[in-house]
C-alpha cells in the first residue's frame, strides 16, 4: 500500500512544503548563475523515469554554456571537483546539492519521487546488463539509498545494483532513514565528487 499509493501522498505534500524553499533559492542563486556567463537559469535534461519513460529533469545550472558532454570509462556521466565545466556558483550548488532543489517541480508532475533511484541518461538503458533494467520499476528520486550513504564515491554499475536492493526493500521507515541520511551526508559535503585512483 505504501508503495502503490502512499508513497505518491507524501511526495506531493513535502514538494508542497519545499515550495517556498525552491523559490527563495531561485531568488538568490538565479542571477549569479545567469550573470556568469549570461546563460539560462536551469538545464533541462532528458532522463529515464519510470517503466523507461524518458522525462524532462530539471536542474538548477551548473555548468558553462555548451559545455561538451564527458563520460567515465564506464558510460556514467563524468563528475569531478576540478570539473573545468563547472562556473563559479555552479561548483559551489553541485556541492551543496542545491542544483537538486528544482527536481520538486518533477515531483509535482509525478517524473519523480522524493526517494528513489537516481534518473539516469536515456541511452544508458543500452549499458543496462543482466537485472540492471529493474531499476526503472520505481519514479527516480530526487536522493536515494546512493546519494544518501555514498553520493558519487562508488562506480555507477555498484550503485544501480543499491538501487535494486531500495527496490526490493522499499519501505516507509527506509524512505526515512534515506532522507535523514541525506541531509548528515549534505551537510558533510562528502563524497560530492568521483574520487580519482591515485597511480
Amino acid at each position: 500500500m505504501y508503495k502503490s499509493f502512499f508513497k505518491r501522498v507524501i511526495d506531493i505534500a513535502c514538494a508542497l512544503m519545499f515550495l517556498p524553499f525552491f523559490l527563495i533559492a531561485f531568488i538568490i542563486v538565479a542571477p549569479f548563475i545567469y550573470f556568469q556567463d549570461r546563460g539560462p537559469i536551469f538545464y533541462n535534461a532528458p532522463r529515464l523515469g519510470k517503466n523507461g519513460r524518458v522525462f524532462t529533469m530539471y536542474k538548477f545550472r551548473s555548468m558553462k554554456i555548451n559545455a561538451p558532454d564527458l563520460r567515465n570509462p564506464d558510460g556514467s556521466t563524468y563528475n569531478a571537483e576540478d570539473d573545468p565545466r563547472l562556473t563559479p556558483i555552479g561548483k559551489w550548488i553541485r556541492k551543496t546539492s542545491l542544483d537538486e532543489l528544482p527536481q520538486i517541480l518533477n515531483v509535482l508532475k509525478g517524473d519523480m519521487s522524493i526517494v528513489g533511484p537516481r534518473p539516469d541518461l536515456p541511452e544508458h538503458r543500452e549499458l543496462y546488463v543482466g537485472n540492471e533494467e529493474r531499476k526503472l520499476e520505481v519514479r527516480p528520486g530526487i536522493t536515494g539509498y546512493n546519494q544518501a550513504y555514498y553520493r558519487n564515491a562508488i562506480p555507477w554499475k555498484d550503485r544501480i545494483q543499491l538501487d535494486i536492493y531500495y527496490i526490493d526493500h522499499l519501505t516507509f521507515i527506509l524512505d526515512l532513514k534515506i532522507l535523514l541520511r541525506t541531509v548528515l551526508t549534505v551537510l558533510s559535503s562528502r563524497n560530492v565528487f568521483v574520487k580519482k585512483n591515485k597511480s
